[in-house]
């Protein structure tokens, strides 16, 4: 049986998703429950909880897009706000009409 090997993490580099700093934000007593109802409460196991908190900015894996908004109503985030980096794109109308030119 083949196994995974496991994303490392090291100092300084930048996770795709804002889920640490998220549960950093809690008290100690507070972090370790979220621990343990977060996949509960996402219906995904530990371990995919601990893949999508390790994923780096640049990781071609992406969490589901309705994960993400669970995450983000949790966290009471904004939508778009879990995401750690910026997706630039002009408006599809704005490009539609430039290729038309």
């Amino acid at each position: 049986m083949e196994r995974k090997s496991r994303t490392v993490v090291k100092h300084g580099q930048i996770r795709k998703y804002k889920i640490n700093e998220c549960l950093l934000k809690y008290n100690l007593p507070d972090h370790q429950q979220a621990m343990k109802e977060l996949p509960k409460l996402l219906n995904i196991s530990l371990n995919t909880f601990h893949n999508y908190r390790n994923m780096l900015v640049d990781a071609k894996q992406d969490i589901p897009h309705e994960k993400v908004v669970l995450f983000e109503k949790l966290f009471e985030l904004k939508g778009g706000e879990l995401l750690n980096k910026n997706i630039d794109s002009l408006p599809l109308k704005e490009i539609l009409h430039r290729e038309q030119k």
